[in-house]
């Protein structure tokens, strides 16, 4: 039997992608990683964090929440929840 072939999985077209380039996000990348360790070995050995890895990475949180506010709205679905397991009880 044949294996069907789709053009979804076969382009003929070389497709670049500007935006996963390596070279611009090298530095961010690693910067991010070696942050990530600097906050897993503050939790997990309780070694002293950074000031200005706390401060990235809390730059951090506030932009990635600031933009799923933005797309998404507000998320309040736990208050919802509460609300309704108060009423069951």
């Amino acid at each position: 039997m044949a294996v069907k072939q789709f053009p979804i999985d076969y382009s003929s077209e070389t497709i670049q992608n500007g935006a996963m380039g390596t070279d611009s996000l090298a530095a961010v990348e690693s910067q991010e990683l070696a942050d990530s360790q600097a906050v897993l070995d503050h939790l997990l050995h309780k070694r002293p964090l950074n000031a200005d890895v706390y401060r990235r990475v809390h730059e951090l949180a506030a932009k990635v929440t600031e933009g799923l506010r933005q797309k998404h709205g507000t998320m309040d679905i736990a208050v919802d929840l509460i609300r309704q397991v108060r009423a069951e009880g």
